[in-house]
């Protein structure tokens, strides 16, 4: 597995690294499921594809849902595929949950109904936080009870699941996760501070040159604004402003660059605090691909 912050240059070492290993490469970006997000996300392009097969690319279309059940199955099903064609898999991507789903377990399987969810939804912040205490007479441990997202989400897998928060815990605790089965070897590029920063300014720059503000007006169209994760995503959130005349457009790289800069820095505080012991190597001083799994013949 190879990852790193926004900008750090995956894409072309994982390209340079499993061409020279006739490895397939298995994406964890959150935002490369999705078709017609191509600029915007910095997507391999065609020709980078053509040189190395790529998966879990273009999977679904931008009214679609993915969550973290149906990411797991499908990289499940190509980690699969891939080897049985005797070929190595490359996992790359920054996307720290769907990251986090190749070295232990993401998703406790609990299956909410519709009919419940509804039930929650009607409930007040309150009433959610009395029925889920009264369900958890132990407590609600470290839950954020001024989050309600988190409040009913509890709330929702305790009824479904007809168990405590704590019981729901443990649980998901001694599960195995969806890869346990293969060996994994994680790699973290990193970069000094000034040389991740030209080189977040040099990508603003190729995305609006590429066409960035055309892309969003297409997508607009396509049913952009109704997947919160790519309308919220860098890039498309300060261009939807900009065009919705709320960010002038003299402004626009500033804001993404300003903005890929703050994501940068909570990326390397989640890879640092959430990642198992993994090796970091430092991007700039790479000289030859073995460098990144030696341990892989």
């Amino acid at each position: 597995m190879l990852t790193g912050p926004t900008a750090v240059g995956k894409t072309e070492w994982a390209l340079r690294w499993a061409e020279q290993q006739g490895a397939e490469i298995v994406s964890c970006d959150s935002l490369l499921f999705y078709r017609g997000l191509e600029i915007g996300t910095a997507k391999p392009t065609a020709t980078e594809r053509a040189r190395v097969p790529h998966h879990l690319i273009d999977v679904c279309g931008l009214r679609d849902r993915m969550d973290i059940v149906a990411y797991v199955r499908l990289a499940q099903v190509a980690v699969r595929d891939i080897l049985s064609h005797g070929r190595e898999v490359l996992v790359t991507g920054g996307s720290g949950f769907y990251l986090k789903s190749f070295l232990g377990p993401v998703a406790d399987g609990v299956d909410v109904s519709e009919a419940i969810r509804a039930r929650v939804a009607a409930l007040t912040l309150p009433e959610a936080l009395a029925e889920l205490g009264a369900r958890n007479p132990a407590g609600l441990g470290e839950l954020d009870v001024d989050n309600p997202r988190r409040v009913r989400r509890a709330l929702e897998r305790c009824l479904a699941a007809g168990r405590t928060i704590a019981e729901l815990a443990q649980a998901f605790a001694e599960q195995p996760g969806p890869f346990a089965e293969y060996r994994v070897e994680l790699v973290r590029l990193d970069r000094e501070s000034d040389d991740l920063q030209r080189r977040i300014e040099a990508r603003v720059a190729a995305m609006l040159r590429d066409g960035l503000v055309e892309e969003v007006r297409r997508l607009r169209t396509e049913g952009l604004a109704e997947n919160p994760s790519a309308a919220r995503a860098i890039g498309y959130r300060e261009t939807l402003a900009m065009l919705d005349g709320l960010l002038p457009p003299g402004r626009l790289a500033a804001e993404i660059a300003q903005n890929t800069r703050a994501l940068v820095k909570k990326q390397q505080t989640w890879f640092r605090t959430q990642l198992p012991p993994h090796r970091a190597i430092a991007a700039s001083e790479l000289k030859d691909v073995a460098e990144l799994f030696p341990a892989v013949e």
